[in-house]
């Protein structure tokens, strides 16, 4: 008799076991989830700063840094920019320039090659804008990024994937095909071209929302 009070006793007492062990990885689970879903709203946008110089000066005119950061800031309320930018020596006023108008800058080492007798510097900062977006992914509820280059896809996908895929702007319409799948996230910063383009007069447009 005694036995089976002993088995019963045994039984019930890994069950109770069994069932805290469930409810701690289910809650871990939870917290894990939670962290990198916050329940705030802010936006942070990534910027493939080479692209999106190439893509606008073939089409004929020049960004003006200053007013895309306040067109970021009151057209899709992003709260920190970052500028992923090969680091070139001579170039530390347009650093210091970035940064004054709000961006956060994330540097690339650089190297040169020659070609057809030219010097020619070489920062491709993939890497760099998809490390740091997993890095800050915890702290963002959406995200922006800047770029019409298809090396993206994976990083776009995952972000769309999570519930996470704010836009996509890219420069001008000739961006990769592999973003297609995107279609509805994208903005051609080249339709903004009047709003941000850099005005040789100096006067600045606000950006139409």
């Amino acid at each position: 008799m005694n036995n089976k009070r002993t088995s019963r006793t045994s039984h019930h007492s890994r069950r109770s076991r069994g069932s805290l062990t469930t409810s701690s990885t289910q809650a871990e689970a939870s917290k894990s989830i939670s962290a990198s879903h916050p329940k705030n709203s802010d936006v942070y946008a990534f910027i493939d700063s080479q692209n999106l110089n190439l893509g606008i000066r073939s089409q004929g005119w020049q960004l003006d840094w200053g007013v895309f950061r306040q067109y970021l800031k009151s057209k899709y309320n992003v709260s920190r920019a970052f500028v992923c930018i090969g680091k070139v020596e001579g170039n530390e006023s347009l650093y210091t320039y970035l940064e004054a108008s709000g961006f956060e800058l994330i540097f690339k080492p650089t190297l040169y090659h020659l070609e057809e007798d030219q010097k020619v510097v070489k920062g491709n900062v993939d890497a760099e804008l998809v490390l740091h977006t997993m890095i800050h992914f915890p702290h963002f509820a959406k995200a922006i990024i800047v770029t019409g280059d298809g090396d993206f896809h994976c990083l776009v996908e995952y972000l769309h994937q999570q519930g996470k895929l704010r836009k996509i702007m890219t420069p001008t319409q000739h961006y990769s095909s592999l973003l297609r799948t995107f279609s509805k996230y994208i903005v051609r910063l080249d339709r903004l071209k009047e709003s941000l383009r850099k005005k040789k007069t100096g006067i600045r447009v606000r950006p139409k929302p």
